[in-house]
């Protein structure tokens, strides 16, 4: 690590299910790419999973792992969509909530620093990490796969953000997804600012950086200005294990549960 750069602050909700462990291990070996950064890894759950423990010991990344658990009401049901309830509001608090408890520590080791929240569903081009690293309030960018368009993204004029390519809800002031923008590490941790499981469809972005205090003149185009898409919304297909219950059901053994996958 490069000492002089600032360090980004990384966190990422994530949660069990099969394809946990895979889209972890992608995210990991992107980050290895990136100097200076600090991975913040909080899962929705009691405890601390073995899985995720053995995970971030092996990136040889520095990291911080946390726990929080999501109340039932709060959850998505089996049947329910994925945009029905916002997923991974009190994870992505439960990380600047500890930035903000090491604010003299982090604040006084490093030449500046930035928080971003970075999914682990999503595929990231290492470029944008160093597209963020500069932010000075709060930076933007287009993401590609997102608001059921080939990608949504913040419109530049004369070098500032005047409007949002978006289509839904685009009455939004700031019509971002949460993987379109990073803020300074002063200003977050300076602040008491979070996300709330009360946010409408789509408002969850919108409502966090309003709550910042900050106006479309604040923001700051990255990727050259914004014309470059680094950041896509791939979400991996779950996998169809129904054959597991068909091979118990011919009375023969299903796949040794012992092999973590």
């Amino acid at each position: 690590d490069n000492k002089n750069l600032p360090t980004i602050y990384i966190i990422t909700p994530t949660y069990s299910r099969l394809v946990q462990k895979a889209e972890l291990t992608r995210l990991t070996y992107t980050l290895k790419l990136v100097q200076c950064i600090h991975w913040i890894v909080v899962e929705d759950s009691t405890i601390k999973t073995q899985l995720v423990k053995r995970l971030l010991a092996k990136s040889n990344l520095k990291y911080t792992h946390l726990n929080v658990l999501t109340p039932p009401e709060y959850k998505l049901g089996i049947s329910e969509k994925r945009w029905r309830k916002p997923r991974g509001v009190l994870q992505r608090n439960e990380g600047l909530r500890w930035l903000r408890s090491n604010k003299k520590l982090i604040l006084s080791g490093s030449e500046g620093g930035v928080v971003y929240f970075a999914d682990d569903d999503n595929t990231y081009d290492v470029q944008l990490f160093d597209e963020m690293r500069s932010t000075k309030k709060v930076s933007v960018w287009p993401v590609g796969f997102v608001g059921k368009l080939r990608y949504e993204s913040p419109i530049v004029g004369d070098g500032r953000v005047v409007d949002w390519f978006t289509y839904s809800k685009s009455n939004r002031t700031f019509a971002t997804d949460m993987a379109g923008f990073a803020v300074n590490a002063d200003l977050m941790i300076n602040s008491k600012v979070e996300f709330s499981v009360k946010s409408s469809r789509g408002m969850q972005e919108n409502d966090f950086l309003v709550k910042l205090k900050i106006t479309l003149n604040d923001l700051e185009p990255k990727a050259d200005l914004c014309t470059k898409v680094l950041v896509w919304h791939t979400q991996t297909m779950e996998p169809n294990v129904k054959n597991e219950e068909l091979l118990m059901k011919f009375g023969k053994s299903g796949s040794n549960l012992n092999i973590e996958i």
